[in-house]
């Protein structure tokens, strides 16, 4: 694309912007969507904003490796530089054509975002994008290159320059910029230059070979070695402070062989099957569908996971810490009744809370429990049930692996807390889907290539992290792990429910074989309802259809072989404990389990008939003397509030009760043969004689025995996290052309040639970006000949805020001191008051 204004070269970045159509206008924007906030009122506020430090700082973290490397190039050569030399930095002597070949690519992408500007050949890195990735003592470039000759030297005085370049052999000059520039030229001279190395003693070579490649500086003695007083003596290290010198930018490009880079990455990696992965062709078939069988088995546990901890807060959670979130202990206690570790806990945890299922109830004493919404989630599909789950995991920005780090104050991070937005996440976690969809079905992917995949799209958000692994590759990974979890891959690949997740166009239509751009192709925030009703529907053949039955054994278990019908199970979990999830439930009975289904208002009868009923095996008889034992002894001893009593008829018991140890911090009393008094609530006495492996059963008033039920603890009504953004988002289409429209009249408007008015006598005469000054009755008379003729005018306007500004108006109609008129800036029919326009001046040319 050739930046030329009527055959001239663009002399700033917006007279270069002025030279693009709508389309590469919306383009910019759409890249650099900060641009936007607020729309620029013309193409040069557009461009002093384009090179503000933060909006280039950010357009600069978006870029891919190979992108960001000619940037940095750009910014090693002369400004402004030929393609032909950034072509030379980028290959160097011996070539690449890879590089050759991808630069077009890499040079449009910078020119496309603003970053760079100019015909080919002039091309100009913006001022703001230079100092960043320029060579400096202070922040060092990743090419490794040091200062230039002239920038090394510019503190040095005349008579050392003068040195330099004699012992260098070169002529005196009768001034210090020309002896540098002798200097330099030396220096990328490579046939000078190659003898002149020639005669360098071999351990002055190897201390060159030592910086050539960055960091550029070193550090001296008072009294150097022999060979680096050669290389100082001949300018090819050049002091920068009385202990520390530097190798200049045109001698380590002529020791590198012309390269900007030791090696350039045009290409991205390549995303590489796991190493185990690896497998006879024979299986290569049923490969995808043993991965759609995996993970929806795995989805079904998801479903199981988030009931069973809804389950666990049925009756309140724990209580919400005062800064938020949930505390270790309770994090702890939620991760041993899931049977999972810690961090699991937390996934699952954020997981039904991103899915708007669990909340804080905003009580005085603030607990976590399920919101209204949880009850009508059970009754839903499995398959939409997932879906919904899906659909809050790929859009949340909360990141539950950061739970147990710590934030920038070092205090920890807690599951539930405020601290756990990132705004990258989302983009990450698709893109990471993405990745493993550009596999052949079926094959999972070695999780390194993934990483090495991000590095090299993001790689200065990597660097400004300050660590090996930034945040960027640790939220790949945790999704990595995540998606296998949820059950949107299985055996880590991505299943087809998966795929539809992220593309549903893709599975209903079958792929391309071409590998699209992540923002192209993952379902956006605004996709993700339709995007999960397709995955559910693409999910739903593969879930296990629900039992109706399950196999008793001998030894107090029951095995549920694979998911039950909800009623069933709800039962079941009553009457017994789940002692190990997977492929198989195991269920265990215990004279607690037993004692509970009793309190719940189940007859040892109801028990019996139940289990004959759903039971392929036959009930074992250790099962039925459990239940017909505990049925025996349960209401045997009945409790009452008194503050509460126990009575029973058998006074040998009673007698057993007072005699025991246990029983002292009850406070009992005998009232009645068959009656014990104590000072203890009711709740209290029950559980202090359950633990003596006593059975008692609570009554009413009346004497008949209360059914205990837990009592639910809902929320109001909450909605789920509102994700935050990772900056300002893309704008949509309507918005960018209103923009693109917008922008262009405010130009028209700064930029339009007009006539020159005679000044009121005093007025000084206008300025750039002053308003038009005129009479009332000169304005008067000139928006009235407009309207008569159908011409535009350019006026000056101020608003009722104060806020001042210049227009392109056609008026229309004039009276009742208002004109109308078709306000080219707005690109809409406007009414002014006349008293409000400062001045008018006609177009040379009119724009209409």
């Amino acid at each position: 694309m050739s930046e030329r204004t009527g055959g001239t070269p663009p002399r700033t970045l917006a007279e270069a912007l002025r030279t693009r159509d709508d389309d590469a206008l919306a383009a910019l924007l759409r890249t650099r969507p900060d641009l936007l906030s607020p729309v620029p009122n013309d193409l040069s506020q557009l461009a002093t904003r384009a090179g503000t430090r933060a909006s280039v700082m950010r357009a600069l973290e978006r870029l891919d490796r190979f992108t960001l490397q000619t940037a940095e190039a750009l910014a090693a050569s002369t400004d402004p530089a030929p393609y032909e030399a950034l072509l030379a930095l980028m290959t160097g002597d011996e070539g690449d054509a890879r590089v050759e070949s991808a630069l077009p690519r890499a040079v449009a992408a910078l020119r496309e975002q603003a970053l760079i500007w100019g015909a080919d050949d002039r091309l100009r890195l913006v001022r703001t994008a230079r100092e960043i990735l320029a060579p400096s003592p202070g922040h060092p470039s990743p090419t490794g290159l040091g200062p230039t000759v002239a920038e090394a030297t510019a503190g040095m005085s005349p008579g050392r320059v003068q040195e330099i370049i004699a012992t260098a052999g070169l002529p005196s000059t009768h001034d210090p910029v020309s002896a540098v520039t002798a200097l330099a030229a030396l220096f990328t001279d490579r046939t000078r230059m190659a003898a002149l190395l020639d005669t360098a003693p071999p351990d002055a070579l190897s201390v060159l070979d030592r910086l050539v490649w960055g960091p550029p500086y070193g550090e001296i003695t008072s009294r150097p070695a022999p060979p680096v007083q050669w290389l100082r003596d001949h300018g090819l290290l050049l002091p920068t402070s009385t202990r520390t010198v530097v190798l200049p930018r045109e001698a380590a490009l002529h020791l590198r062989g012309g390269r900007a880079h030791r090696i350039a990455e045009p290409d991205p990696p390549a995303i590489l099957p796991h190493p185990s992965a690896s497998s006879a062709a024979s299986s290569a078939v049923s490969r995808p569908q043993v991965v759609d069988s995996a993970a929806a088995a795995q989805a079904y546990t998801a479903l199981e996971t988030v009931e069973e901890l809804a389950k666990e807060w049925n009756e309140g959670g724990p209580n919400v810490l005062r800064a938020g979130g949930l505390s270790v202990r309770d994090l702890k206690r939620t991760a041993a009744a899931l049977d999972v570790t810690e961090p699991v806990a937390a996934f699952w945890v954020e997981l039904a809370y991103a899915a708007g299922l669990l909340a804080a109830d905003g009580e005085a004493d603030e607990r976590y429990a399920p919101t209204p919404a949880y009850d009508q989630w059970p009754d839903l599909p499995p398959a939409e049930r997932w879906a919904r789950l899906a659909t809050a995991w790929l859009g949340a920005t909360r990141t539950p692996g950061l739970v147990g780090g710590q934030d920038s104050k070092g205090r920890t991070l807690a599951a539930l807390g405020p601290d756990l937005d990132r705004g990258a996440a989302p983009e990450v976690r698709r893109h990471v889907l993405d990745l493993l969809s550009s596999l052949p079905e079926g094959t999972a992917p070695d999780p390194e290539s993934v990483l090495a995949r991000l590095r090299w799209e993001r790689p200065l958000r990597g660097a400004a992290a300050g660590r090996p692994e930034d945040l960027r590759a640790r939220i790949a990974a945790w999704t990595l792990n995540e998606a296998e979890m949820l059950g949107v891959t299985g055996r880590g690949a991505l299943s087809s429910h998966g795929r539809a997740l992220i593309a549903p166009e893709a599975v209903a239509g079958g792929s391309t074989g071409a590998f699209p751009k992540p923002a192209s192709r993952a379902a956006t925030g605004a996709d993700l309802p339709a995007a999960g009703v397709h995955a559910a529907r693409v999910l739903a053949p593969h879930l296990p259809e629900p039992l109706d039955h399950v196999l008793l054994q001998a030894d107090l278990t029951a095995v549920a072989p694979g998911p039950l019908l909800r009623p069933l199970a709800e039962t079941l979990s009553v009457i017994a404990d789940i002692e190990s999830r997977g492929g198989a439930t195991v269920y265990r009975f215990t004279p607690a389990s037993v004692r509970r289904a009793l309190d719940a208002g189940q007859s040892a009868s109801d028990l019996h008939a139940f289990l004959a009923a759903h039971s392929r095996t036959p009930v074992p008889q250790p099962l039925s003397y459990l239940i017909d034992d505990m049925a025996r002894r349960h209401g045997h001893l009945r409790i009452g509030s008194a503050s509460a009593y126990v009575r029973c008829d058998d006074e040998a018991v009673l007698d057993e009760i007072l005699a025991d140890r246990r029983s002292q911090g009850l406070r009992l009393r005998r009232l009645a043969p068959t009656v014990l008094a104590a000072q203890a609530d009711p709740t209290t006495l029950l559980d202090g004689l359950r633990t003596m492996g006593l059975a008692p059963a609570a009554e009413s008033a009346e004497g008949d025995v209360l059914v205990t039920r837990a009592h639910a603890h809902r929320t109001p009504p909450r909605t789920p996290p509102a994700p935050v953004p990772d900056g300002p988002p893309v704008p949509a289409p309507t918005l960018l052309g209103a923009a693109v429209r917008a922008i262009r009249a405010g130009d028209q408007a700064a930029t339009v040639v007009r006539k020159t008015l005679p000044e009121p006598a005093g007025a000084a005469a206008p300025g750039g970006g002053e308003l038009p000054r005129t009479t009332s009755a000169e304005t008067l008379a000139t928006v009235q000949a407009a309207a008569l003729t159908g011409s535009a005018l350019w006026i000056g306007y101020v608003n009722a805020e104060g806020a001042a500004s210049q227009r392109v108006i056609a008026p229309v109609r004039v009276e009742g001191g208002f004109v109308t008129a078709y306000d080219h800036t707005a690109d809409e029919v406007r009414t002014y008051p006349l008293h409000r326009i400062t001045g008018v001046a006609e177009l040379a040319d009119d724009p209409a």
